[in-house]
């Protein structure tokens, strides 16, 4: 795995410092840990480091409990040029808020998902790096990651994407979680006359309502109160290049006339100005709800549906596929067990009928954290039915007596998402949590 970059965490928790050092020390050049910041600007000046993993709270004499705010703006000010994700114990929005227009690239939420807090950093990494990761995503794109399979209607797919890659028409890529969505977007940028520009991702079901407009449009230093730093919006970002947008169907109807403004305009304007800056991209949305309903139902706007539906590409599910699925998995142990320093692990004959007979409801992405976990617990160089550790569906086994408590909770948030047809709204309600405790279970199961 190819390192780049140097990352320094900030953290009085020295077990927290442990575990993100162990965690990304095999994805960035160096990786520094302090336990205060009180000598933070002199250890930056020292390091040199391109990302800043910063907690939000310490105890170091500063009585707001917003200390984190306090060393983004110091950072801020004096070294402009890092990108500062921050750390925090509390999901609490309106701090996040605060932190995002205060110039912070991104936060992360204590207890942090390991992927995505790998996911994140390295975005920022990219980001504050920007020239020389161009030349290296790009490179990387070269290589396809989108594994195709042998079904027709994959091939179809195939086809399609061959013939409009290549031009600059808006597409829509529907289809359940898990179905490698991103993935599809990331080969048509690959394959398009944009590639040498990084795409840029924006996953609208991870954003507060607040933070919509600044993300997508950016804002000027002193827009609103606590705007220390000039924010530039993704789609400003995505210039020359791909916009990608996740989840769109999230998105609250008073933005999407922003939306389509922007892109029928071809400008945007930052929150705080009159200048509208122009913009050039190619945006590829995503969904897994059904927008042409929604539409129909006067939660999606009709105009912005024909504007974002140039082209509509709809993903099968993977139980529609089951030729894929022993070829799939033998992808992903290749990829962990290189990852993981285990060599020639094979797929037993029994395990690959379990594999074969599963219903797969977070699809490709159930399938890649089964087979990493496989070839975690596999204590061979064979992998057997019992290292897969694979559940039974809700529907079929209403009650199991050998079920873990997370494994109850992944099949019925699986299920309430197949009956609420993927509308997270609904489903979070339905599970009396918040859409972004839902978002986080989704990410942490791999529905």
């Amino acid at each position: 795995m190819s390192q780049k970059g140097k990352l320094l965490v900030v953290d009085d928790n020295p077990n927290i410092l442990s575990a993100v050092k162990m965690l990304t020390e095999r994805h960035f050049e160096k990786v520094t840990t302090l336990s205060s910041p009180k000598s933070l600007v002199s250890v930056i000046q020292t390091e040199s480091p391109d990302v800043l993993l910063l907690d939000m709270n310490f105890h170091a004499g500063i009585n707001t409990g917003n200390e984190g705010l306090f060393w983004l703006n110091e950072v801020n000010a004096k070294f402009p040029k890092i990108k500062v994700v921050l750390f925090t114990a509390y999901a609490d929005v309106d701090l996040a808020v605060r932190a995002m227009k205060d110039g912070a690239h991104d936060f992360i939420v204590k207890p942090w998902n390991n992927e995505k807090l790998i996911e994140t950093l390295l975005n920022a990494c990219n980001q504050g790096n920007k020239k020389s990761s161009a030349k290296k995503d790009n490179s990387s794109d070269k290589k396809s990651s989108m594994y195709w399979g042998s079904s027709p209607e994959m091939m179809r797919i195939k086809s399609i994407v061959e013939r409009v890659a290549s031009t600059d028409a808006n597409i829509l890529i529907t289809g359940e979680n898990g179905t490698g969505k991103e993935v599809l977007a990331r080969e048509i940028h690959s394959l398009s006359s944009r590639c040498n520009n990084e795409m840029v991702t924006l996953d609208m079901g991870a954003i507060p309502d607040t933070l919509f407009e600044s993300e997508l449009f950016g804002h000027k230093k002193g827009a609103f109160t606590d705007a220390n730093a000039d924010r530039i919006g993704k789609m400003e970002a995505a210039n020359n290049s791909t916009l990608f947008m996740d989840e769109i169907g999230n998105m609250p109807m008073h933005l999407q006339a922003k939306l389509l403004t922007a892109l029928q305009n071809r400008n945007v304007t930052r929150l705080g100005t009159n200048n509208p800056v122009s913009i050039d991209i190619r945006l590829i949305t995503a969904t897994n709800r059904n927008l042409f309903e929604m539409a129909e139902r006067n939660e999606f706007r009709q105009d912005l549906l024909f504007r974002i539906n140039t082209i509509h590409i709809n993903i099968p599910p993977l139980r529609n596929r089951k030729d894929d699925i022993v070829p799939l998995a033998e992808m992903f142990v290749d990829i962990y067990s290189e990852r993981y320093k285990k060599e020639n692990i094979s797929i037993s004959k029994s395990a690959a009928e379990k594999l074969l007979a599963h219903r797969w409801d977070g699809n490709i992405r159930e399938l890649q954290h089964t087979m990493e976990k496989a070839v975690i617990m596999c204590d061979s160089d064979v992998i057997k039915p019992e290292h897969l550790g694979l559940y039974e569906s809700v529907r079929y086994s209403a009650i199991d007596t050998n079920a873990t408590l997370e494994d109850i909770e992944r099949a019925a948030i699986a299920e309430t998402i197949n009956s609420c047809n993927g509308n997270l709204s609904l489903v979070a309600h339905k599970l009396g949590i918040t859409r972004q405790t839902l978002y986080n279970k989704i990410k942490r199961y791999g529905l």
